[in-house]
């Protein structure tokens, strides 16, 4: 495979330390390298530091078969999304406006709206309908440095069209026409209760699918949410999960405290997300677990509600990391996004968000050995920003920050 060299980066932020979640004041540590430069052989990275040090120690890089000049830009790992809903079908802009008009979410989902509306066009939706939408989503995180995302099942309900979203996200992750993007999949058969059913109902299905559904997955996910799936039934569908081979997240804490951190964190999962209520014994619980405390930004912010409290989890010493949500109700697929709001809105500083969507995000995925920093060893994902510093992924408000971005060593979306 080609080799690649960027050169004189006005700032390379590379993240670098252990291949493991930073927490506490480690949250906060970026490595910065002004005149910076990253060679790269194959789709692996050789070595990254300055310029003048890059091209003495590896004097072959001079002569790589790509070699970019970063001049007056900065250059940062490829982001890591980790937590999405990519897979989907239909168009809720009319739940959008009527929440604008002061209508509960989950009002909206109890008369079918909501993930249920999503769930009755993905079940009516065809494989190739559905994988055309996948890569248009794509397509538009990998313009805006998205490198590796997860990508989770959950608007099927019933395990034909569990199958059918999981499937749709192999054949985007595999082949000669896979996607730039790795994808990390996850089964969320019980994400919601269909209307006419029961939630032990969906949690049974689950149960019984799981077994069957689980070669196609990496990790399990439930909603676990008063009103939705409760602890006990959350555990059921978890515990399948790990019998399976799965590894374990869950939705927790997004509009109520229940417990379902407290739940991730006893089974040794890898992480628990939304988390917008909390309370100290559930910061300690994650903490001596080492599950990673994953926040979505976006979905406060269309809900108008509050946001996770970024300080105390920090100051707790739990590892943050930091995701979009992308879903039809939280229509995001921009990391860039997610930094601004979690810098504006949830008070961290710029170098707590960009570890939360590098490193600790590689790590709510189980993959901070191979991705989330600039280090030798790790695969070469990049994005090069249009500015001179990091801080532009949320100082330059409106637009896209990202100039190109660089997947296992190849240039894949703009340029330079």
């Amino acid at each position: 495979m080609p080799n690649l060299l960027i050169r004189n980066a006005a700032e390379l932020a590379t993240v670098a330390g252990p291949d493991a979640a930073r927490a506490g004041a480690a949250q906060g540590q970026v490595e910065l390298i002004p005149d910076g430069a990253v060679y790269c052989e194959g789709e692996r990275i050789v070595a990254a530091g300055p310029t003048d040090e890059v091209l003495a120690m590896h004097p072959q890089s001079a002569q790589a078969e790509t070699v970019l000049d970063a001049r007056g830009r900065a250059v940062i790992p490829g982001l890591v999304d980790c937590h999405a809903h990519p897979v989907f079908a239909g168009d809720r802009s009319d739940e959008y406006a009527e929440r604008l008009r002061g209508t509960p979410y989950m009002e909206i989902l109890k008369r079918g709206g909501g993930i249920l509306k999503s769930v009755r066009h993905t079940r009516a939706a065809s494989h190739a309908e559905l994988l055309a939408g996948l890569r248009e989503r794509l397509d538009r995180a990998l313009a805006q440095g998205t490198t590796t995302l997860e990508a989770k099942s959950g608007y099927g309900l019933d395990e034909s069209t569990e199958r059918k979203m999981l499937e749709v996200i192999r054949a985007a992750n595999a082949g000669a026409d896979r996607h730039p993007i790795d994808l990390v999949p996850t089964l969320l058969f019980a994400h919601a209760v269909p209307q006419g059913s029961s939630a032990d109902e969906v949690v049974k299905a689950a149960v019984e699918a799981t077994p069957r559904l689980a070669p196609l997955a990496e990790y399990v996910d439930v909603f676990c949410e008063r009103g939705i799936f409760d602890i006990a039934q959350s555990r059921k569908v978890l515990e399948a999960g790990q019998a399976a081979g799965l590894k374990v997240k869950a939705h927790a804490e997004e509009l109520c405290l229940l417990g379902g951190a407290k739940l991730v964190a006893d089974l040794g999962g890898t992480s628990a997300d939304h988390l917008c209520f909390t309370d100290d014994a559930t910061i300690a619980a994650m903490r001596q677990a080492g599950t990673v405390a994953v926040f979505l930004p976006g979905t406060p912010f269309v809900l108008r509600m509050a946001y996770s409290d970024a300080r105390r989890w920090i100051a707790g010493g739990v590892a943050v990391a930091c995701a979009t949500d992308l879903n039809p109700n939280c229509y995001c697929e921009s990391l860039p996004f997610v930094f601004t709001l979690s810098v504006y809105e949830m008070k961290m500083t710029p170098a707590e968000a960009l570890v939360a969507i590098t490193i600790n995000a590689a790590t709510a995925l189980d993959r901070a050995h191979e991705i989330g920093s600039l280090a030798a060893g790790k695969l070469a994902d990049m994005a090069i920003l249009r500015g001179p510093s990091y801080l532009h992924l949320g100082y330059h408000l409106g637009g896209n920050p990202v100039q190109a971005v660089v997947k296992r060593g190849r240039v894949v979306s703009g340029g330079l």
